[in-house]
C-alpha cells in the first residue's frame, strides 16, 4: 500500500473514502424513504420530513471554513465516520421504540450534518493530499466508488432488508439489523482511515488566521453574486431539477404501494433490484455517455438535448402509473430509460456549475452552487407527498411532466461560451 518514498498510496484510501462519502447520503435520502414507507408512514409525511434532510447540504458552505480553522481534515474525516456509525446504531436501537419516527428522524438529522461535514473534509483532503496530476488520475476512481456506494445503499442493502423482512417476518427487526450493519461499516471506515490516511502538511488547521479567512469568505460571497448572469444561474440551479425533485421523493413509495392504491405492489427486494441496481447502472451509463459527448461537442451544443432527455423520460412514470404493468421486465425497462435520461441530462447541470464557477474563488463558488442545488431539491420535495395524495399517482406524474416548463424556461435564459468543454 505504500510507495517507495514511504508515503501512503492513493489507492489505499481514495476508494474507501469516497465509498464512505456516498453511502450516508444515499442512506439519508433514499433508504430513509423506503424504511419509513415500510414502517407505514404516509407519503405526505415521508416527502415533507425527508426533504428537510437536504438542509445541511444547503447551508454547508457557511460552516465549511471552520473545517479548515479548527482541526486537520483527516481528524474531521475519522471523527465524522465514527460519529455516523453511532448515528446509524442510534436509528437501529430506536426503531422498536414507541416514538420511533421522531427519534429516528432526529438521528437522521445528526447523520445529515455529519455527512455534509464529512463531504467538506473529504473533498478538501483530496485536493491537499494529492498533486494536480494525481487528482486528475484518480478522479474517475473516486467517482466510481461513490457510485458503488449508491448501488450498495439503494440496491444491496435494500435487497438485504427485504430478505430479512421475509425471513424474520418482522419489518422493524429487519430494518434494525440493516442499520446495525451500516453502523458497523462506518466504525470500520473510521478505524481504517485513522491509520491509512496520509498526513499532508498543507491540511493542518489555520486558526491563527481566523479574521483573514472570514474576510476572504465574505469576498467570495460578494463575488459570487457579481458574476455575469448570476441571477439566471441561480434560477437555473434552483429549477433545473424541479420536476425530478418532486418525482424522486415518490418513486420508491410508488413502486412499493399496492396496486389498489395506484402503486406497482413490488416487494422491498424487488425495489432494491429495479431501482437500486438496474436504475443506478442506467444512471451511471447516462452520466458516462453525457461526459463523453460533452467533451466532443461542448456544453452549449448538448445543453438542450441533455435537458430534454432528463425531462421527457419522466413520461415513463406516467405510463407506469396509468397502466400498472405487473411484468418486471417492463418495469425494469421503464426505470432503465428514465434513469438513463436523468444521468445523461444531469451532466449538463454539473458542467454548467463548473462553467459558472470558473475564475477566482472557484472552489468556494462551487460549494455555493451545490448549496443552491440542494435547496432546489429540498423545496419541491417537501410538498410533493401531499400533492401526490391529493392527485393520485397517475395525475401526480402528469403534473410532474407539466412542471418541465420551468426548467425549460431556465435553460432558455442561459448564455454559454460555445467553446466551453469542447475538445480543442
Amino acid at each position: 500500500m505504500r510507495k517507495n518514498n514511504g508515503s501512503i498510496s492513493p489507492w489505499a484510501w481514495i476508494p474507501t473514502l469516497y465509498f464512505a462519502e456516498g453511502l450516508p447520503y444515499v442512506a439519508i435520502m433514499t433508504i430513509s424513504v423506503i424504511f419509513y414507507k415500510r414502517m407505514g408512514l404516509s407519503n405526505a409525511d415521508i416527502a415533507l420530513y425527508t426533504s428537510w434532510l437536504y438542509l445541511p447540504w444547503v447551508i454547508k458552505p457557511f460552516w465549511s471554513p471552520l473545517v479548515d480553522l479548527l482541526k486537520a481534515k483527516h481528524w474531521w474525516i475519522t471523527a465524522m465516520q465514527i460519529g455516523m456509525g453511532a448515528g446509524f446504531a442510534g436509528i437501529a436501537f430506536a426503531i422498536p421504540a414507541p416514538f420511533f419516527f421522531q427519534t429516528t428522524l432526529a438521528f437522521f438529522w445528526l447523520l445529515a450534518f455529519s455527512s455534509a461535514t464529512h463531504d467538506i473534509a473529504a473533498d478538501g483532503f483530496y485536493m491537499s493530499a494529492l498533486t494536480p496530476n494525481q487528482q486528475a488520475k484518480m478522479v474517475g476512481i473516486r467517482s466510481m466508488f461513490y457510485r458503488a456506494a449508491t448501488i450498495m445503499g439503494q440496491g444491496i442493502l435494500v435487497i438485504f432488508a427485504g430478505w430479512l423482512e421475509k425471513t424474520t417476518g418482522k419489518i422493524a427487526v429487519a430494518w434494525s439489523i440493516t442499520f446495525f450493519v451500516l453502523a458497523g461499516l462506518f466504525v470500520l471506515f473510521g478505524l481504517y482511515h485513522r491509520f491509512f490516511l496520509p498526513r499532508p502538511k498543507d491540511e493542518r488547521p489555520t486558526l491563527t488566521d481566523f479574521s483573514t479567512v472570514w474576510k476572504e469568505f465574505a469576498a467570495t460571497i460578494v463575488s459570487f453574486f457579481r458574476k455575469p448572469q448570476a441571477l439566471q444561474a441561480i434560477f437555473f440551479l434552483l429549477t433545473y431539477r424541479f420536476s425530478e425533485a418532486q418525482a424522486l421523493k415518490l418513486i420508491t413509495p410508488f413502486l412499493l404501494d399496492t396496486r389498489e392504491t395506484g402503486g406497482l405492489g413490488l416487494s422491498t427486494e424487488e425495489v432494491g433490484i429495479v431501482y437500486g441496481t438496474v436504475g443506478i447502472l442506467a444512471l451511471t451509463l447516462g452520466g458516462v455517455v453525457g461526459g463523453f459527448v460533452a467533451a466532443r461537442g461542448g456544453l452549449r451544443r448538448w445543453l438542450w438535448p441533455m435537458t430534454l432527455s432528463m425531462l421527457l423520460t419522466i413520461a415513463t412514470f406516467v405510463y407506469l402509473s396509468f397502466f400498472q404493468p405487473s411484468n418486471l421486465w417492463i418495469i425494469n425497462a421503464c426505470i432503465f430509460i428514465e434513469q438513463l435520461g436523468y444521468g445523461f441530462g444531469f451532466t449538463a447541470y454539473m458542467l454548467y456549475m463548473l462553467y459558472f464557477c470558473e475564475g477566482k474563488y472557484k472552489t468556494a463558488h462551487y460549494a455555493f452552487c451545490t448549496g443552491f442545488m440542494a435547496l432546489g431539491m429540498m423545496i419541491p420535495g417537501m410538498f410533493a407527498g401531499k400533492l401526490q395524495e391529493w392527485l393520485g399517482y397517475n395525475h401526480f406524474f402528469v403534473w410532474v411532466m407539466i412542471c418541465c416548463a420551468l426548467p425549460i424556461l431556465a435553460v432558455s435564459l442561459l448564455k454559454i461560451n460555445s467553446d466551453y468543454g469542447k475538445e480543442q
